[in-house]
């Protein structure tokens, strides 16, 4: 990136619906499709331009089917188009689960790589406005799980563009997980067109005592937990995986070498979880580098709750990293579980306006 071009800032949602327009104007064959991308809100203003700039034909609403229209989306993507579909929340994905894992994930290896789904599906996670189990799930692991399928979060508003447009060029289906929260941070976000390789990790903070690996919303948290640390004297590098699947194992590794000590942060629940894989490459790439037992900092096993009081139980964040990060340094033998993380999540609460 130009130095000239660092200076426009770029709310995360802006960087999302710009991805879409430049992506529908450099090819003819995208389009996209989903419940509510042509009405005046457009997802939280995420298709609204794109629906503004070429209409019905290419930006559509689709019947409430979500697993028969995802079946039109991959004959769509195998007849050569590039349809991109979007969901409010992910949670809609479950609806679709047979056509993702049991057809668009398998068709390109049934054919012996001659034929392609160019499919992406945008999904939305996150907490607010007790949104509760139903609504605010995040399912990414599930789809880590399944063989053919790319799995992207990016944290960013420079990532959310540079991904969406390397997931809509991308020859397989990529499931583009976005979280609500991130919608109003402020990046700097290039206007030309620009990708951001899918399966390639990033550094967002070095540091000497602790790796601490996060994506999406919780990269943010581990960044504010990096600032809270400072004050013990502890240095924790900061790695921003950004996609899931493709992993970016030798970043972590790498990392790891170096500090010794790993804190994984996911935004998904603690067993069997995007954190549980990051910890077992690790235990079994470079265990000898290892100097304490890895932390995760997840969700706990429970369904989410809705009341704003249980939430703030519910949801770690900062100073859940920063308290796993003390005890993989020695300061103290069992982490401090302040859950909640109150400084952190009031701010978050009072920049969310909403609506959902």
């Amino acid at each position: 990136m130009k130095e000239n071009q660092a200076i426009r800032q770029a709310k995360y949602v802006e960087a999302i619906a710009e991805a879409l327009v430049q992506a529908m104007e450099c090819d003819e064959r995208v389009f996209v499709m989903g419940i509510g991308v042509d009405d005046p809100t457009g997802v939280f203003g995420s298709t609204r331009p794109a629906f503004k700039r070429f209409g019905k034909k290419r930006v559509f609403t689709i019947p409430l089917s979500e697993n028969a229209i995802t079946g039109v989306g991959i004959g769509a993507a195998l007849s050569g188009l590039r349809p991109i579909m979007v969901h409010a929340r992910n949670d809609f994905l479950l609806l679709t689960m047979d056509q993702l894992v049991n057809h668009a994930a398998k068709w390109s290896y049934m054919a012996g790589g001659r034929m392609k789904v160019p499919f992406t599906i945008r999904a939305i996670i996150g907490r607010g406005w007790g949104q509760g189990p139903q609504h605010s799930q995040s399912l990414q692991a599930l789809f880590v799980h399944t063989p053919g399928l790319k799995v992207v979060m990016p944290a960013t508003p420079y990532d959310a563009k540079g991904l969406l447009l390397a997931s809509i060029r991308d020859d397989c289906p990529v499931i583009f997980i976005e979280h609500r929260r991130l919608y109003d941070t402020v990046g700097p976000v290039p206007e030309e067109t620009y990708t951001v390789p899918l399966g390639k990790g990033a550094v967002r903070r070095e540091g000497r005592d602790v790796t601490v690996v996060a994506s999406s919303l919780m990269v943010l948290e581990a960044l504010q937990a990096s600032q809270l640390l400072q004050s013990d004297g502890i240095a924790a590098e900061v790695i921003d995986l950004r996609t899931l699947s493709p992993l970016d194992d030798e970043l972590v590794f790498d990392s790891v070498r170096k500090t010794g000590r790993l804190v994984v942060a996911d935004t998904g629940w603690e067993t069997c979880g995007v954190a549980a894989e990051v910890s077992a490459r690790v235990a079994s790439n470079v265990f000898g580098s290892l100097k304490a037992p890895i932390r995760r900092v997840c969700l706990p096993d429970s369904p989410t709750p809705t009341c704003a009081s249980l939430e703030r139980e519910f949801y770690p964040g900062a100073e859940d990293i920063a308290a796993a990060v003390r005890t993989v340094v020695g300061r103290v033998k069992e982490p401090v579980r302040p859950r909640g993380s109150a400084q952190t999540q009031e701010s978050w609460d009072k920049g969310f306006t909403g609506p959902f």
